[in-house]
């Protein structure tokens, strides 16, 4: 884990995932960097020599006080991580925060993205949370959402949700290099739902397979019954008080998508604690 991107918007959830980040680079000595998008609805676009320019002079007044605005805090965010053990590095960028974030994580080679998430919340959701599915659904690299302060420190067990096929297979070994990273307890669930019933003693063994493929060491397994995927993955993260979630994600979109829907998302959504997704190519 050499990289780590933050997109930021400095809300509360964004400041969360900032220093859950924080954590992983004092661990990971990665290069930690802070995007803000500013998407300013009247901005038509910045002049040759940085000025804006705009239909309108009161609202570029605004935009230019907006882009000062931001600048001041992010000077103040990098001098207070100036001291610290890993590279940190602040960026301010223009347009359309999804398509801000995807370019950036391509110019900046991401290895993980930590991101903050509000939730599924109507009209109170915040930009950053607006783009977080899409994000979660089309990353190149693994997505970690944080919706409340939690300590990077404190993440001792990590549940990982599958089916244990394919798609498992072309995930854990990134996964296995997080939870290398954080030292801490990995348990495989399978779970069980009335339209995907599988019996345990199956499952089970096909754990076990997946299991011994991929070297995994210390580890611990189990059936989980539920109505649904998603419910039942929330249900097992509390009931066995995990402190993460991890889950890979088919990146679907379009009519895909709207058909059949995506678990992961839908998880990240209504999660308290932390998810960790990878797409799938």
């Amino acid at each position: 884990m050499k990289t780590i991107l933050v997109p930021y918007d400095f809300s509360k959830e964004a400041q969360n995932a900032l220093e859950f980040a924080q954590g992983l680079a004092i661990k990971t000595k990665a290069h930690l960097k802070l995007l803000h998008v500013l998407e300013a609805p009247t901005m038509t676009s910045l002049g040759t020599m940085g000025t804006v320019e705009t239909g309108n002079e009161i609202d570029q007044i605004y935009v230019i006080e907006l882009i000062e605005k931001r600048k001041s805090q992010l000077a103040e965010i990098e001098a207070l991580h100036a001291s610290m053990n890993y590279k940190f590095s602040t960026k301010l960028v223009f347009g359309n925060p999804y398509a801000g974030i995807t370019r950036e994580v391509t110019e900046f080679d991401a290895n993980l993205i930590v991101m903050g998430s509000k939730g599924t919340s109507g009209l109170e959701e915040l930009l950053i949370g607006s783009n977080t599915e899409k994000i979660v659904r089309n990353a190149t690299c693994p997505v970690i959402t944080v919706k409340d302060k939690r300590e990077v420190q404190d993440i001792k067990k990590i549940v990982f949700a599958s089916d244990f096929g394919s798609t498992a297979s072309k995930v854990v070994n990134k996964l296995k290099k997080l939870v290398a990273v954080l030292e801490a307890e990995l348990i495989l669930v399978k779970i069980n739902t009335p339209s995907m019933f599988e019996n345990s003693l199956d499952s089970k063994k096909n754990i076990k397979k997946f299991v011994e493929e991929h070297q995994l060491g210390s580890y611990s397994m189990e059936v989980f019954n539920s109505s649904s995927e998603e419910e039942g993955i929330i249900e097992f993260a509390e009931d066995i008080n995990a402190d993460m979630i991890a889950m890979a994600t088919h990146g679907r979109t379009g009519f895909l998508h709207l058909l059949s829907g995506s678990i992961a998302e839908d998880v990240v959504n209504h999660a308290k604690r932390p998810v960790w997704t990878m797409k799938v190519k």
